[in-house]
């Protein structure tokens, strides 16, 4: 086998090459304190505004986290170099997290600040441990990293700015980053880069991505086990944690049981993976976390007041019923994506139909916060038992 190029670069084709590695594992648990603190926030302003500047924040969130699994889907991380790197991300990541709650307000330019410089540099990085041993990585990178640092000044204006501008500035820090990989990172006077150029290991990727999955339906039983354990244990509440956690089985389910290792094969074996790792993993997996966060928050506001919603409930019916819609959706696509389907699985649609349908009665306030939630954990286990029982039969 051809040694790889760089003494940091992963040994691909090889056990140890494949795996995830434990430090691998070990960043990602900076990454469970940044979901828990964004469903807190979004319960904490639980409006259209507060909805829109969570979801602004997580957007950056997953981008982090995302382009830091694409890194270490090439370099080693057992190298004391990419480990020294992943440590400083994870400073990085703790001081991020913590300044979430009040990124719009105090704690703006903590935020910017330290997210322009964990993407930056982690990409500078790359760059520079490439340089010589690897053209086309090197020339991918420093493509990456001038996007990064156009993006990286607005994150850094817009934490220094007043609020409204901060929320502007920011908005087009976000559209920068994500447009990138959609226009291949085009430079002039460089090119663009091409997704045969980004040669990732998929198995590696699916399994991070599929990890991730794990960390957000973990702080969801965490918010669930806490918040049970907070209030007076009553027919209803208990009634409402079973439910609650009736609903996060059902979500693993739809999304482990054939669908991550069915994509993961089909993405380990694909001609172009880069292609189906940027469509599949980098931006469809967005709809699937954030799914998961506000079923979290959903199954908090149950848990809390399972009898009765509070003011007229508007807010706490939409995270009820879109973040199993946002999961399905998210799900439905990923694996109409990675699976050649003619369209998305007719079970997970059906599933969205269903919640759809549950909006009239509750807007009308027929159905209490617990029978709501109820109907919604019932509508996700028939589409993991529908899914189940037509794949055992083909």
């Amino acid at each position: 086998m051809t040694p790889p190029s760089s003494p940091l670069l992963r040994q691909r084709g090889t056990a140890d090459g494949n795996r995830v590695a434990m430090v691998e594992l070990f960043f990602d648990l900076v990454f469970v304190f940044a979901v828990t603190q964004l469903s807190h926030t979004l319960l904490e302003h639980l409006t259209l505004q507060g909805a829109l500047r969570t979801l602004l924040l997580f957007l950056a969130v997953w981008w982090l986290w995302i382009f830091t699994s694409w890194v270490t889907n090439w370099l080693d991380p057992d190298r004391t170099p990419v480990r020294v790197m992943l440590f400083a991300l994870m400073l990085g990541g703790l001081l991020l997290s913590s300044s979430i709650p009040q990124a719009f307000e105090e704690r703006g330019l903590m935020f910017g600040a330290v997210f322009a410089a964990m993407q930056v540099g982690r990409t500078v990085f790359f760059a520079v441990a490439m340089r010589g041993h690897h053209r086309v990585l090197h020339e991918n990178f420093v493509r990456i990293a001038l996007w990064l640092m156009i993006s990286g000044a607005f994150w850094v204006a817009g934490g220094l700015a007043e609020e409204t501008t901060r929320v502007t500035l920011w908005v087009a820090a976000v559209a920068i980053e994500y447009f990138g990989p959609a226009l291949y990172f085009y430079v002039p006077g460089m090119g663009r880069s091409s997704t045969v150029d980004w040669d990732v290991d998929g198995h590696h990727l699916a399994e991070r991505c599929a990890l991730f999955v794990i960390i957000a339906l973990g702080e969801s039983i965490l918010v669930t086990g806490a918040t049970f354990a907070g209030q007076i244990w009553t027919t209803p509440t208990v009634a409402a944690f079973v439910v609650a956690f009736l609903g996060s089985v059902a979500m693993w389910w739809i999304y482990f049981d054939t669908g991550a290792e069915r994509a993961s094969h089909r993405i380990a074996h694909s001609s172009d993976p880069g292609r189906q790792a940027r469509l599949a993993y980098t931006y469809l997996h967005l709809l699937i976390i954030a799914g998961v966060i506000v079923c979290a928050v959903a199954d908090e506001l149950v848990l809390a007041h399972p009898g009765h919603f509070e003011g007229d409930g508007r807010a706490a019916m939409a995270a009820m019923i879109g973040g199993p819609m946002l999961y399905l959706l998210g799900v439905a696509l990923f694996k109409w994506v990675c699976n050649e389907r003619r369209g998305p699985p007719l079970s997970h649609c059906a599933g969205i139909v269903l919640l759809a349908a549950l909006a009239p009665a509750a807007l009308a306030h027929l159905l209490s916060p617990l029978a709501l939630g109820t109907a919604t954990t019932l509508i996700l286990v028939i589409v993991a038992a529908w899914e189940t029982i037509a794949l055992r039969r083909a």
